[in-house]
């Protein structure tokens, strides 16, 4: 059949892909000029199955509460006259309710494992790059309390088969030297040795051009204004200034834009925009930076290795659409990047960027089909996008096809 995916950031393109393989002829429908340009551009770069546990915990309420006012917080509400934020914001509070986390948790871990292992399968297949590292992510602490408390969720996330384990400084730091400096500072870590990083945007690129050798269409610089249904299916999508997009088959993968799109047609998506910041720097001194991908559980930070980059990322701050770049929180990122690992990247080429991640209250992303026979969802993936963009897409293409995925998730 003939199907429209909206939306070409890497969930976008990842479906665009499995739909094409599964024999469907696809075009692909983005208002930038090419792919990956939006929350795909510069995200942290991890694919991080082991410790994919959602914000929504009994423990949130409490953090987020201490980090009121707090302007380089890692996760910041700015209160809005906005009844999408409220009402996003009751639902968050709901799934830090004991009970959910640890269904929430199994979900995330799931896909995870099936995307990971999908992901691995089309490297293979493909010898797409996109400057992968299969080193493993280190998630460090400086608080015993902290790392305490990790070491009963990884005793958990173990019995979901991910391979999350304890490590004592001199462990880290044999792991990765980079971290030697702050060899005294460190409580501990856990280490997820299957865990990878890579960067999106590149495997977003590199995958889109595969797709078009094998004739997925892709239609850039398209504005969406609408979708419009009769009946019980869509019949087409409007496009500021051209021509309607007409198809059999449509995909919402409009990533934090998908809630206002989906609301005019009746469907309720729990979606609110968690905007995130990175900095990227080259390298300077190859043996103070890391290769190990690393997580700062104190700060909320992550550390990739990007060929001869460095890409550091954090933060979520729930303020609506702006895009614009709160530079005193990249600085704050910056800061604690030199602090941690001095010389090992040039603070005077960093380039900062935020993009806007698409968070559902329980960070279960919404994947499946819809009240409408021919319009899908594959939506709402929030942090983990880049970890479960090919498992979703290979997922969707089954369920489009009348296929049952194979994968134990609830889908929609």
């Amino acid at each position: 059949m003939n199907v429209a995916v909206l939306g070409a950031g890497v969930i976008g393109v990842a479906a665009a892909w499995y739909l094409r393989e599964a024999g469907h002829d696809v075009r692909v429908v983005d208002r930038q000029s090419t792919t990956g340009m939006e929350t795909s551009f510069a995200n942290g770069g991890q694919i991080t199955v082991s410790h994919a546990e959602p914000w929504a915990n009994p423990g949130a309420v409490g953090k987020i509460l201490k980090w009121l006012g707090r302007e380089d917080a890692p996760l910041l509400f700015r209160l809005r006259a906005d009844p999408q934020q409220w009402l996003w914001g009751l639902k968050f509070l709901a799934e830090c309710l004991p009970g959910r986390h640890p269904a929430n948790t199994t979900q995330l871990v799931r896909l995870g494992l099936y995307s990971r292992a999908t992901l691995r399968e089309l490297r293979a297949s493909t010898g797409i790059e996109y400057d992968h590292l299969g080193r493993g992510i280190l998630h460090f602490y400086t608080s015993a309390a902290e790392l305490e408390a990790s070491a009963r969720t990884a005793e958990f996330m173990r019995t979901l088969g991910v391979d999350r384990v304890l490590k004592t400084p001199d462990e880290c730091v044999a792991l990765e030297p980079a971290l030697t400096p702050i060899r005294s500072r460190l409580a501990g870590a856990t280490y997820s040795a299957s865990d990878e990083s890579g960067d999106a945007h590149k495997f977003t690129q590199a995958l889109a051009a595969l797709c078009a050798q094998r004739g997925v269409h892709f239609d850039g610089d398209a504005r969406i204004e609408r979708i419009v249904a009769e009946g019980d299916a869509i019949s087409r999508v409007e496009i500021k200034g051209r021509e309607p997009v007409r198809a059999d088959a449509y995909v919402l993968s409009l990533g934090s834009y998908s809630a206002a799109l989906a609301r005019p047609l009746g469907i309720s998506l729990a979606i609110y925009p968690a905007k995130g910041y990175s900095v990227t720097m080259p390298v300077t001194n190859a043996a103070a930076a890391w290769t190990v991908s690393l997580s700062d559980e104190g700060y909320k930070i992550v550390f990739s290795r990007l060929g001869e980059r460095l890409r550091i990322a954090g933060t979520a701050e729930l303020a609506g659409y702006d895009t614009s770049i709160n530079e005193k929180r990249c600085r704050a990122i910056l800061d604690r990047t030199l602090e941690l690992f001095p010389g090992a990247g040039d603070a005077a080429q960093a380039q900062y960027w935020a993009g806007l991640r698409p968070a559902t209250p329980s960070n279960i992303p919404y994947i499946g089909r819809t009240r409408y026979r021919n319009l899908f969802l594959n939506t709402g993936h929030g942090t983990l996008g880049w970890t479960h963009a090919c498992g979703s897409g290979r997922a969707l293409a089954d369920i489009i096809g009348g296929r049952k995925p194979a994968v134990d998730f609830n889908f929609t």
